[in-house]
Parts: structure tokens; C-alpha cells; sequence
């Protein structure tokens, strides 16, 4: 009997010289593990004796810790490779499922055989450098896979690596197996991690579609300045350009690359193709416009049909106002882009929206394309 209330009548025992070497919390549950399973028939799997035993067993048995603490407290015995598990996390599944790192003797009974565990007692293992021919045990490779997930091949290809580095270093080492544990994790991890980058290298977003506010930065607008583009020429291209890439359903990164471009080739024809005479004309009845024209609304995908039902109230409007200009290949072409835009921002603000929605009187009375 205790000799005080306060000492319960079940004691938990642990050895101090364990606790030491492994710790404390590791040391009770270990030693408790191996009390738990006494009497228990193990299961031998991949050369290891496999036991069993369900969360709420080990929640009751230890009530002063929780899923969580079980958990933590395993998994450093798996680092310290004192344990093989290979059941979900405690706090995560019914049961826990775990071995002694010890290999399977047979005709012995589980709890007879020496476990791997650190032996405080046990006489110090004089330090040694790494020879040239190290290989790692079966165990500490079976551990990598059962705990890691590490193929076993993956293992063997660091050995080279490990003994190389190691005899440039001239350090002796008590224990060579620990150390090419931690190697070949760090390497899985780095393998894992440089995965993971270039996978995210070639992930393939969705394309976006270009903002209808988008314009071109200030940088694009200085280089078209600079070759002679005027600016007025620039702001009417902008919307075609615009309509063309979002008819697309997705922008290039280079976007601003691609807007010079355009502008420089449609600058180019547009000079090259609109000769402006000195002497101001007023529109001849049965006047055509050139086939420069045509090229030049083809490069900003005008329907050539669209340009062409255009042309009769162009020439009214004109032969009406009875107004001079130098160029009427010029004003046709500002006419078409500008009926072009309203007609495509008609059937993207207002669906089923048509050119038609807006008198004829309505269209002559706006000179703002003039």
C-alpha cells in the first residue's frame, strides 16, 4: 500500500539510463509499448514482428496524454529509429500499428529477442572512419521505405556520395548507419522539393481575356512617338486591337510587343497608301475607295462587305455637306473604324444590339469620325 494518498496504487517505471539516451517522454511509452503487447502474437511482415493496438487501448492507458502528444512522442521514436510504424497518425485512425526496430527470429518469442534500442549500459563503440567498401544494412534501408516512403533504390544510389564525402572529411563516427539515414533524407527532400518547382514552372493557367479599359504603357506610346506614328493614329487603333485579342479569349504576356508591331505595320500601309494631294476636293458621286483602303481595314479584320455597305451614306454625307477635303480615303477609312467600334461595343454592352439601333440622322449629325 502507498504511504500517502497522493500515490496511486499503479506505477508507471522507466529506466533513467533510456530516458537519458532517448528522452523521457520516449523512454515511458516505449517501455509501456512493450508492456502492452506482452502475450500479444505478432505479426511478421518484411522481416519485423507488426503489433496492434487500437487508440482508445492507448488513450486509456495513457490518460495523461492526448492523440496529439501519442502522435508527436511516436514519431520521434520512428526518428530515432527505435520503431517501425506504419499505421495513419494516432489522432487520425482506430488503431495503431507499429514494430520494435529488431528483425524476426524465429522459434523466439517476440519479447525474448535483444531490441534495437539505444543500450545505455552497453560498452561505447570505438568511433571509426567510414571505409571504402560501407554498405548500409538491410534494416536502415527497409526503415527509409516503411517510414519515408524512399524507394530502396533511391537509398542505394546515395551510398557513392555518402562514403565520398564522408573520407574527404576524415571524421570517425560511432554510428555510420544514423548518418546515412539523415543523408539520404536531406537528398529525398531536395529531390522532392526541386519536383515540386518545376512542376510549378509548367502549370498551364487559364487564359485571361484583355481588360476593354486595357491601353498601351507609357514606354510603347514613346517608341510608336519616335518612329513617326502620329497619336490620333494610335488611340483609333487602340479598340480594334483590343477587340481582336479578346475575340481571341486570352492576351500575350508580350502585349505591348504586340501593339507596336501592329501599329508600326498599319502605319506603314496607311502612309504609304493615303497620298494626301494639296488641293482640297469635294467627293466625286461615283467615288471608290482605293484598294489600300481595303488592305489597310483588312489588317484591323474589317469585313470588306462591312466597309462597303458604308460607302453610300459616306458619299451622301459628303456630297451633301458639300465640304472640301485632300484626302477621301482617309476620312472613308476613320468613317468604317469608327462605325466598326460602335457597332462591336453595341453587341458587347447591349446583346442583340445592332449598327441600326442608331438613326441615320443620328450617325450624320455625329462628325466626331469627320
Amino acid at each position: 500500500m502507498p504511504r500517502s494518498s497522493l500515490l496511486p496504487d499503479n506505477q508507471m517505471l522507466f529506466s533513467p539510463a533510456l530516458a537519458s539516451t532517448i528522452g523521457l517522454e520516449e523512454a515511458i511509452f516505449l517501455q509501456q509499448l512493450d508492456s502492452l503487447t506482452q502475450g500479444q502474437a505478432a505479426k511478421v511482415q518484411q522481416g519485423f514482428d507488426w503489433f496492434t493496438l487500437s487508440r482508445s487501448a492507448l488513450l486509456d492507458h495513457f490518460s495523461f496524454w492526448n492523440s496529439a502528444d501519442l502522435h508527436r512522442i511516436s514519431r520521434n521514436l520512428v526518428e530515432k529509429a527505435v520503431i517501425l510504424v506504419s499505421s495513419p497518425p494516432i489522432h487520425s485512425c482506430e488503431s495503431f500499428t507499429f514494430a520494435f526496430n529488431e528483425s524476426h527470429r524465429d522459434n523466439a518469442h517476440p519479447h525474448t529477442t535483444s531490441r534495437h534500442t539505444p543500450r545505455p549500459d552497453a560498452p561505447a563503440s570505438r568511433a571509426v572512419n567510414i571505409r571504402g567498401n560501407w554498405s548500409p544494412t538491410e534494416d536502415i534501408l527497409q526503415l527509409l521505405q516503411l517510414n519515408h516512403q524512399i524507394p530502396r533504390q533511391f537509398a542505394l544510389e546515395q551510398v557513392d556520395d555518402f562514403i565520398l564525402y564522408w573520407k574527404e572529411r576524415g571524421q570517425a563516427s560511432h554510428a555510420w548507419e544514423n548518418k546515412f539515414r539523415s543523408h539520404v533524407l536531406a537528398q529525398w527532400r531536395r529531390t522532392q522539393n526541386q519536383t515540386r518547382v518545376t512542376e510549378s514552372q509548367f502549370e498551364v493557367s487559364e487564359p485571361k481575356a484583355l481588360d476593354r479599359d486595357w491601353s498601351p504603357s507609357e514606354d510603347a506610346l514613346e517608341i510608336l512617338a519616335r518612329n513617326g506614328v502620329d497619336d490620333d493614329f494610335i488611340q483609333e487603333a487602340i479598340p480594334e486591337f483590343i477587340l481582336y485579342w479578346r475575340e481571341r479569349g486570352s492576351a500575350p504576356k508580350e502585349l505591348n510587343s504586340r501593339f507596336i508591331q501592329h501599329i508600326r505595320i498599319q502605319w506603314a500601309r496607311y502612309t504609304s497608301a493615303i497620298k494626301h494631294s494639296t488641293e482640297p476636293t469635294r467627293i466625286p458621286p461615283d467615288w471608290t475607295p482605293s484598294r489600300d483602303v481595303y488592305d489597310i481595314l483588312r489588317l484591323s479584320h474589317i469585313d470588306r462587305a462591312f466597309a462597303d455597305e458604308l460607302l453610300p451614306e459616306f458619299i451622301v454625307f459628303w456630297k451633301d455637306s458639300n465640304q472640301l477635303q485632300t484626302s477621301w480615303n482617309s476620312k472613308f477609312l476613320q468613317h468604317v473604324k469608327y462605325h466598326w467600334a460602335k457597332q462591336h461595343q453595341l453587341n458587347t454592352n447591349q446583346p442583340g444590339g445592332k449598327t441600326r439601333d442608331r438613326s441615320l440622322s443620328d450617325d450624320l449629325n455625329d462628325t466626331s469620325w469627320a
